[in-house]
């Protein structure tokens, strides 16, 4: 399965010919992000904020590939109050026959027992670490340590030249965890497979 970083919370996720794009933003909406174009079998949004909805930046195509994802998704919230800040949001949950993946939207909100246990098994976690919007660093890993992925890909966080003055960088998620766990990539993609060893994923945009 191979997993493209976009920019903020946007992911293309594809395999075995399919695709899909997960969360995509409006141009130049988030600072230091400009415009874009990609293209996939379907789009996925989880919630409709447009930092995350905006899906006329995805070209539907349609092939002869099989759609090889299986589709689950926990109901959660974008803040601390059940939704009275800043409403609903979704994980979603990706499946094929080998591998689990899990997109955490803008999650801002601790998760309960039966969602940690929707949570079993899985490989790979998309989370956000920044704060303010989401959950924190400190409470981002609290979920991580619990699911036990063999790989984590922080989001939605402030970069070098991107992202809301108002949220943490991603070092801030990083310093908790030793130094041999972290690996930084010289591209915005990355291969996952049921052999990858555990550790934090640090994508470059384009």
């Amino acid at each position: 399965m191979l997993i493209e970083w976009l920019g903020h919370s946007c992911f293309r996720i594809s395999d075995q010919g399919y695709a899909l794009v997960l969360d995509p933003y409006k141009p130049n909406m988030i600072p230091g992000l400009g415009p874009y174009q990609t293209e996939a079998n379907q789009v996925l949004c989880s919630h409709e904020h447009a930092d995350h909805n905006y899906r006329q930046v995805v070209n539907i195509i349609k092939n002869d590939a099989r759609k090889s994802f299986g589709l689950s998704f926990i109901e959660t919230f974008h803040d601390d109050e059940k939704g009275h800040k800043r409403g609903s949001n979704r994980i979603t949950i990706i499946q094929t026959d080998t591998l689990r993946i899990a997109h955490f939207g803008d999650l801002g909100c601790e998760l309960t027992e039966s969602q940690y246990d929707a949570l079993t098994d899985i490989d790979c976690v998309m989370i956000p670490v920044g704060g303010f919007y989401t959950i924190d660093a400190k409470t981002a890993k609290i979920i991580c340590d619990r699911i036990k992925p063999k790989m984590i890909i922080p989001m939605h966080f402030k970069g070098d030249g991107f992202g809301p003055a108002v949220i943490d960088t991603v070092e801030s998620f990083t310093k908790l965890y030793d130094k041999k766990q972290i690996r930084k990539y010289s591209t915005n993609h990355v291969d996952i497979s049921e052999k990858t060893d555990f550790h934090i994923a640090l994508l470059k945009l384009k």
